[in-house]
């Protein structure tokens, strides 16, 4: 047989038959499914579960009840209510002490995870991220009570220092302050521990060959790198701060004004009957000011991935 002829054999046969063939049907089939196919229930799921809300919330913020018919109507009466008088400043409380929970926590939780990453122990190194992980989660109604029973006005450490003759009061802004710290500490040690865990051995004996003592090298050197990642940290701990809520709620009711009180308020009518909608204008207050910690939060953690990388 010559070679004309098994060109000609070759040409005649039919493609894609035999195993090779099928296999590389398959294969084209596979690459002609999109990927992002596979997001698509978790997109769907991130839909209902976040759109419908917000979606709501929107709709009953800016609807306006007359008071005679009970009617209602769209209107920005509501939000312009939710920035005015009690809420404006219970708005305004909240912004207050998130920024200084978060801003204290930082100082604090940064010398805490350094200590931990130069820590030749690796026990003790995940004893304290894992107890971090926990720490950062526990909230609520146990932490109030664990605080009130401890440094309560009839605490243990109260009673025991006489604090209480000192002026120490637990249910104030202060007090609420260190209650936030409890968790907002360990989540600014998980949050920085990975930009510390960066910070590369060649930069630090650079610094030292020519000269720089441990001071200057975390002033123009360590502290410019993690800038970034300090920043993002301490905008995800001010967000933390600012949605919660039932810490307060049990320990300090409507001793310090806060926003999130001010919605439970508003919602069951405790204050004021028929204020449903002031609530949820208040919530879109705050879904602005968290939208507004996202938009500077995300890009630098982009900039202090890129410096880490």
């Amino acid at each position: 047989m010559t070679s004309d002829t098994l060109t000609a054999s070759a040409a005649a046969a039919p493609t894609g038959t035999g195993p090779a063939g099928a296999a590389g049907a398959r294969q084209r089939r596979r690459r002609r499914t999109p990927g992002w196919l596979a997001t698509v229930p978790l997109l769907a799921f991130t839909a209902i579960a976040f759109g419908v809300p917000v979606i709501a919330m929107l709709s009953g913020a800016l609807t306006v009840d007359d008071p005679v018919t009970g009617a209602g109507s769209y209107g920005t009466a509501n939000l312009t209510a939710s920035v005015q008088g009690a809420y404006l400043t219970a708005l305004l409380g909240s912004v207050k002490l998130s920024a200084t929970a978060a801003g204290l926590a930082a100082v604090l939780g940064l010398p805490l995870a350094q200590a931990v990453v130069s820590s030749r122990s690796r026990a003790l190194r995940e004893a304290v991220l894992t107890a971090s992980g926990v720490l950062a989660n526990f909230g609520g109604v146990p932490l109030a009570f664990a605080f009130v029973a401890t440094l309560g006005n009839s605490g243990v450490l109260t009673r025991h220092f006489a604090l209480g003759d000192k002026g120490w009061s637990l249910y104030s802004f202060w007090g609420l302050v260190l209650v936030y710290l409890y968790f907002l500490i360990p989540l600014m040690v998980l949050t920085i521990t990975p930009a510390l865990d960066g910070l590369r051995t060649q930069w630090r004996e650079a610094a030292r060959n020519n000269g720089a003592t441990g001071l200057q090298y975390w002033r123009h050197v360590a502290l410019p790198v993690l800038l970034p990642s300090l920043l993002g940290g301490l905008v995800l701990l001010f967000g933390s701060a600012f949605a919660a809520y039932a810490t307060a709620a049990a320990m300090v009711g409507s001793a310090v004004p806060l926003v999130t009180l001010q919605i439970s308020d508003a919602l069951s009518g405790n204050v004021l009957v028929g204020q449903e909608n002031v609530a949820l204008a208040l919530s879109l207050d705050m879904v602005v000011i968290a939208g507004l910690v996202m938009a500077v939060y995300l890009p630098l953690q982009r900039r202090s991935s890129r410096w880490l990388a």
